[in-house]
């Protein structure tokens, strides 16, 4: 009997890891719909604008989090979950600390949107083609600790917005809009139109960014590491500049990048208001 039943529990192991869970509805049947680590959980669940179905929390967290967890949803009831059935349920390698939280994809808001949010001082993170989930979410974290108003980002030659991009954010894909546009050249020539700088980050630039940004809104550029920018999006940036980097190492990974750029594009920002 033993020996007959052992093949149903792997099936139903490799069903619970890849989130097709016998009876489970729409929402969970893809693992993407799981966002898991203490910072990307809590702020998914304290967002007002998410719709959350199931929470997962081992013992240990759920005596730490309880508190701000019914406080957010108290319609839903945590699972007080073992960690490791949370292998059986969330992607491989998932760093989840004891929580995770099933849930709605947020509304895709569109670039027309943003701008009509956008005010004098409006700061924009533009990517072209950084596919690297873990790079977007760092990205995403330091647009919200410098005030950005959203990232953009293409539909294609862009990672899917999973757990993984969630944690490496730390919450920031709650606080920051990310904006998905098919044709970023199109979408560069929009917030020009907008009366928006397009300000490309480019190591053989020959302008350092120290200083440069005009007076009024900002779209900071940035392109994936290795190839950096394409033509086209080049062609569209108002100015190229670089970081005024030194040594024997001149160039930064894209999401160290952003963050320097970003801090330095705040601080040299008129006293506006950055929304």
């Amino acid at each position: 009997m033993a020996e007959r039943q052992k093949p149903n529990t792997t099936r139903r192991r490799e069903r619970h890891r890849r989130g097709r869970v016998p009876g489970a509805g729409p929402a969970e049947r893809s693992a993407d719909g799981w966002l898991y680590g203490i910072h990307a959980a809590l702020a998914a669940i304290e967002n007002p604008r998410r719709q959350c179905r199931r929470i997962l929390v081992t013992p240990e967290a759920a005596r730490e989090h309880s508190g701000r967890i019914a406080a957010a949803r108290p319609g839903l009831r945590p699972e007080q979950t073992a960690r490791s059935e949370f292998d059986h349920i969330l992607p491989p390698g998932a760093v989840h600390q004891g929580l995770a939280v099933l849930v709605d994809p947020l509304p895709d808001p569109g670039l027309d949107e943003i701008l009509a949010a956008a005010g004098p001082a409006a700061l924009l993170v533009v990517l072209d083609q950084v596919t690297d989930p873990q790079n977007v979410g760092a990205v995403l974290r330091s647009a919200a600790a410098f005030g950005a108003l959203a990232v953009v980002m293409t539909r294609d030659h862009a990672p899917p917005i999973t757990g993984a991009l969630a944690k490496a954010a730390s919450g920031a894909l709650e606080v920051v809009p990310l904006v998905t546009v098919t044709n970023l050249a199109r979408a560069l020539d929009r917030l020009k139109a907008a009366n928006m700088w397009c300000l490309g980050l480019a190591e053989d630039a020959a302008v350092p960014l120290t200083g440069a940004w005009p007076e009024g809104r900002a779209a900071l550029v940035l392109g994936a590491e290795g190839k950096g920018l394409r033509r086209l999006t080049r062609e569209r940036c108002d100015a190229l500049h670089r970081l005024p980097t030194r040594g024997a190492i001149a160039s930064l990974n894209v999401s160290n990048a952003a963050a320097v750029a970003l801090y330095e594009l705040a601080r040299t920002r008129t006293g506006a208001d950055s929304t």
